[in-house]
């Protein structure tokens, strides 16, 4: 019997993973391309020998997403995978529309083919959408963990943009980890909150390999999921963060809608920003499809290092850049501290860009006049230095969860905002740990 040909479409996470636990050495299967988009220069790789296993002694190629009918014929596909996170249910069905015009199925793959099993407890956190208030959310998980006397390792949804067998099993304890492994600034923004308060995240591209190591340091592991995909691990606890800010989303993006019916709580963040009619959307949205769940409600309530630096001046707002891009969002936390603090300008950075980020405002118009944080290799953070210290502005507000200050070069006055998660009400991270019996 011949081996079925498979195309892999993603964004070099979830189709790695998908890959690993499924296909990697299934001898009914034979994986003839991985495709790639989102993140910028991650195709026109090979997924390496040395973590494709045995059937695939040469690699897999890594393409473009615009090479895909190309691809199947090409390769006399059978079946396409699409394997990534944070899109419209309209955006998914489209592209199984194009993969089924030429004559091949589509397939999306669900957590019983998908999720390892831990021998320790699981905790996830997932989110509807980038941006929801995802890493407040793990942090208090943690903090409620740790008063209860448990060792929790955290384990970070993939971010594998650089040597792929480099990266295969990554362990965060101390920021000098961050230089070691070559973190762009999307995963420093992931992994430095954890590691600064003495907390240890893995992260990498074998994720049971990555599991197996986790295991034995800690009593409980804490799935830090990305974007709005589903846990790689079986999770004894769900919890998903879902954003009034962005009400409706829930309900209109994949998996993102997955996440939310998986959930045993869902926090309802940011009611402290948001609307009362944005509220009740997404409540009333989450209990229509996931009765059961319990419904926290909560804050991120806003600390700035230095606020003089905002009041009264002129400032350059630097948001999360996955937030703004492919998350949508119109503002963040930077955003809201300088409305609050009293800047009198937002300095619109677009007359400065330069290089890659003149290419991320061409991708993504709607972004407007904030800075997305965009450091995807040493070239775009240079970019992003540069495009920084040639804004005409009086200071510099950082919305981004790291001191951006510490990685690059700042010309001008700058200030941190950070933000954590507030329970309101009577339901809460530790009240729901307790029902479940993980504390």
């Amino acid at each position: 019997m011949s081996r079925k040909n498979v195309l892999i479409m993603g964004a070099a996470g979830r189709d790695f993973h998908n890959f690993n636990v499924y296909f990697r050495d299934n001898e009914d299967y034979n994986v003839v391309a991985f495709t790639a988009t989102q993140i910028p220069n991650i195709d026109g790789r090979v997924y390496p020998a040395e973590l494709a296993g045995k059937l695939y002694p040469e690699g897999i190629k890594i393409y473009e997403e615009a090479e895909l009918v190309d691809l199947i014929k090409k390769y006399d596909v059978h079946e396409v995978v699409f394997a990534y996170s944070d899109v419209p249910m309209e955006y998914v069905m489209t592209k199984a529309s194009i993969v089924n015009a030429a004559g091949v199925s589509f397939r999306l793959m669900g957590g019983a083919e998908t999720q390892v099993k831990s021998t320790k407890p699981v905790v996830a956190v997932l989110a509807v959408r980038t941006g929801c208030g995802k890493s407040q959310t793990s942090r208090k998980v943690i903090e409620v963990l740790k008063a209860a006397g448990k060792k929790v390792v955290a384990i970070r949804h993939p971010m594998p943009y650089g040597d792929l067998v480099k990266q295969r099993v990554q362990r965060f304890a101390e920021l000098a980890d961050l230089k070691k492994h070559e973190c762009t600034i999307e995963e420093i923004e992931e992994y430095e909150p954890h590691v600064a308060t003495g907390g240890i995240i893995y992260a990498g591209v074998d994720y049971e390999a990555i599991l197996r190591e986790a295991e034995k340091e800690a009593d409980v592991i804490l799935w830090d999921g990305g974007n709005n995909d589903m846990s790689f691990y079986v999770p004894d606890v769900t919890f998903t963060v879902v954003d009034p800010l962005r009400a409706g989303h829930e309900m209109s993006y994949y998996p993102g809608n997955t996440s939310l019916r998986m959930a045993d709580a869902v926090v309802v963040n940011k009611i402290d920003t948001a609307d009362a009619d944005e509220i009740m959307e997404v409540i009333f949205n989450s209990r229509s499809v996931n009765p059961n769940a319990t419904i926290i409600e909560a804050a991120s309530p806003l600390t700035v290092d230095n606020p003089e630096v905002i009041r009264g001046k002129r400032v350059l707002v630097v948001e999360d850049g996955p937030t703004l891009t492919h998350g949508e969002m119109q503002f963040g936390a930077g955003t809201v501290a300088a409305q609050k603090l009293g800047a009198i300008e937002l300095v619109d950075p677009r007359p400065y860009t330069v290089g890659t980020i003149t290419d991320t405002f061409k991708k993504y118009p709607d972004i407007g006049i904030l800075l997305p944080a965009m450091g995807y290799g040493d070239q775009q953070m240079k970019d992003l230095e540069d495009t920084i210290n040639a804004v005409d502005c009086d200071s510099v507000v950082i919305g981004t969860p790291i001191d951006l200050g510490r990685i690059l070069k700042i010309n001008k006055p700058s200030t941190r905002v950070k933000y954590d998660l507030q329970e309101i009400g009577g339901n809460t991270v530790e009240s729901v740990l307790k029902a479940k019996g993980i504390i």
